[in-house]
């Protein structure tokens, strides 16, 4: 999560965060199934399938809207405790 959000401020161009971010993702994802099933199925579901790999379909404009998205439905669904 703090990886989308570097993107979303701007702190990692868009090649970077599409390139690495599935890296990044990948080698962490058991350590996060094991602290939170729920929580790590959703980032993966929706940063990293509905999002990241939706890159080469989409402008860079249309791709950082779906990253924005993608990253704010993650934190409401935490923040209401639906995880």
């Amino acid at each position: 999560m703090e990886m989308a959000k570097s993107f979303l401020d701007g702190e990692i161009d868009i090649i970077d965060f599409y390139l690495d971010f599935p890296h990044e993702i990948k080698k962490r994802y058991q350590k996060m199934v094991r602290e939170d099933r729920d929580y790590a199925e959703l980032i993966y579901d929706c940063l990293l399938e509905e999002g990241n790999d939706k890159y080469d379909e989409l402008s860079e404009a249309q791709f950082k809207r779906l990253i924005r998205k993608q990253y704010k439905y993650i934190m409401d669904v935490a923040s209401e405790g639906f995880i």
